[in-house]
């Protein structure tokens, strides 16, 4: 009797330990924001992920100050490598969702990826911020509730590029990826272009290294036409076709010029060849005057001994707008409560501020109508600001079924 009861006892006594024990555990879970950060660390768009992954880290230790930290709680971020694989960003979704218990999801950077991973977040009721990718349908017909959008969409890409060249007498032809992005681009370039003609549409695979043929069947249907010629191209990725294009020396020969918007800077140094070339871009890191951008253009220089580029940008504004949210419900994670709070918000990013369209998530933002110069002190195309193209003047379509 006397060993039952010491044997009860020292079970009560565990028990009780083993609770003591847990409590701090479970207090400390209650004091992380988990967020999963799903992004092609490899494969086609490994250049942009990384200015994404940079740029996101870096905003979120400058919107915190330096703390990691929103309403007490740590700021915690999982990391994972889609590959640019649809599948596998599918699953690392759900993976994020279901088995890290993430209280929200950022990325990704290709548009196929994005597509494949918007029913995941509804399956699993909890938020995806997406960035970079661009294609209309992400935050179009095929949106849930679920997902909100930092990066550019198509539509405003073709807006802005619009009110750039988009004048009587052009003739266009188009050079796209064969993907989301590249389709989705085209048919909005196809909806704002309303004074330009376009005469061919071509479509390549990410990854394509011989831009020859294609190039070929653009200069034959451009070559004998009136008008300004243009080629359009819309193209993420490496290799580009910039530098094939230059070299084939088609504004010398047939009176082509190139039109494309802005790249990453490595792109950008075929631009060299196209001095006075005229597009709109989303982001250059001299083109915005204001604190945040001037914040992370002088933290970049420090830590990198470069420019933040394209994609930084991207990333940063994706973390000002998380923090904004989960300050404004003081650290609460629930969905419905960052639905409720993120949905028409407005939040302040190196571009300026931006705003979550409330209809469909995507947030509305400036883009910029630039001209190329060509300046010995950069080894890429500078793109001199023309004029900021605002929001409002773009006129951006609700695409989605809500």
């Amino acid at each position: 009797m006397h060993r039952r009861t010491w044997v009860a006892q020292a079970t009560l006594a565990a028990t009780a330990l083993a609770c003591t024990l847990a409590a701090p555990l479970a207090f400390g879970q209650s004091k992380e924001i988990k967020i999963a950060h799903i992004y092609s660390k490899t494969g086609p768009l490994e250049a942009y992920a990384k200015q994404t992954q940079i740029g996101f880290m870096m905003g979120l230790d400058y919107a915190t100050g330096g703390t990691m930290m929103v309403a007490g709680k740590k700021l915690v971020v999982i990391e994972k490598d889609d590959q640019g694989k649809p599948d596998i960003g599918k699953s690392l979704l759900a993976a994020a969702y279901g088995d890290d218990k993430v209280d929200l999801a950022v990325g990704p950077t290709a548009s196929p990826v994005a597509l494949a991973m918007l029913p995941v977040a509804e399956e699993y009721k909890k938020i995806l911020l997406v960035e970079p990718a661009v294609a209309d349908s992400i935050t179009g017909d095929k949106w849930n509730k679920y997902i909100f959008r930092t990066g550019r969409n198509s539509s405003q890409d073709a807006a802005a590029n619009a009110a750039a060249f988009d004048k009587p007498g052009n003739v266009v032809a188009v050079l796209a990826n064969d993907n989301a992005f590249g389709r989705d681009g085209v048919k909005a370039a196809k909806e704002f272009i309303k004074h330009a003609k376009i005469v061919h549409e071509e479509y390549l695979p990410v990854g394509t290294t011989d831009f020859t043929a294609g190039l070929q069947r653009i200069v034959d249907k451009l070559k004998d036409q009136p008008g300004k010629k243009y080629i359009s191209v819309g193209w993420s990725g490496a290799p580009t076709p910039f530098s094939k294009i230059a070299d084939l020396e088609l504004k010398k020969r047939y009176g082509i010029e190139l039109a494309t918007g802005g790249n990453i800077l490595p792109a950008m140094v075929a631009y060299k060849q196209f001095p006075g070339m005229e597009g709109a871009l989303y982001y250059y890191f001299g083109i915005p005057k204001n604190p945040i951008n001037e914040a992370m253009v002088a933290r970049h220089y420090s830590q990198y001994k470069a420019p933040p580029d394209f994609f930084t940008a991207g990333g940063f504004s994706a973390a000002m707008a998380v923090v904004t949210a989960l300050n404004k419900t003081k650290g609460d994670t629930n969905t419905n409560k960052l639905i409720e709070t993120m949905e028409g918000m407005s939040f302040d990013t190196p571009k300026g501020k931006m705003t979550f369209r409330k209809e469909d998530h995507q947030a509305m933002q400036s883009m910029y109508h630039f001209k190329i110069k060509n300046d010995p002190a950069f080894a890429w195309g500078v793109p001199e600001l023309v004029r900021e193209i605002k929001p409002e003047e773009m006129n951006i379509p609700i695409r989605n079924k809500r």
